[in-house]
């Protein structure tokens, strides 16, 4: 059985920590050869746009640009459909590689055989 992670990070710059720690925690399952999905909702969502990872800071923390590229090169990103909605976000908004989906794409990937789910 293939183990596989899905991580949803709800916060963004509104909780720096927590927002830090869900993309650690997805880039370091990433790099142990571990199947990611990364779904940004809520203020996360606007990660996904190009430009605004490298404004986030955070003292002591690995640049958040680099996590989600990291996650982008070996995993997979996806923006919550309503949160992209909301934030007026559209497909051509969004950093390459990184799609849209709704809430029932998230069910199927955290129903498979040997799926984790770890919300922030």
């Amino acid at each position: 059985m293939t183990r596989s992670l899905v991580i949803k990070v709800t916060a963004g710059e509104d909780s720096p920590e927590r927002c830090n720690q869900a993309f650690t925690v997805a880039a370091a399952a990433v790099a142990s050869g571990v199947a990611v999905s990364l779904w940004l909702t809520g203020e996360s969502a606007w990660f996904a746009v190009p430009g605004r990872a490298e404004e986030f800071e955070l003292p002591h923390a690995a640049p958040l640009q680099d996590l989600l590229a990291a996650v982008l090169a070996a995993g997979r990103v996806t923006v919550c459909t309503q949160c992209a909605a909301r934030r007026d976000l559209a497909q051509g908004d969004l950093i390459g590689g990184v799609r849209i989906a709704g809430a029932a794409t998230f069910v199927e990937e955290t129903l498979q055989d040997g799926a984790q789910a770890l919300v922030y």
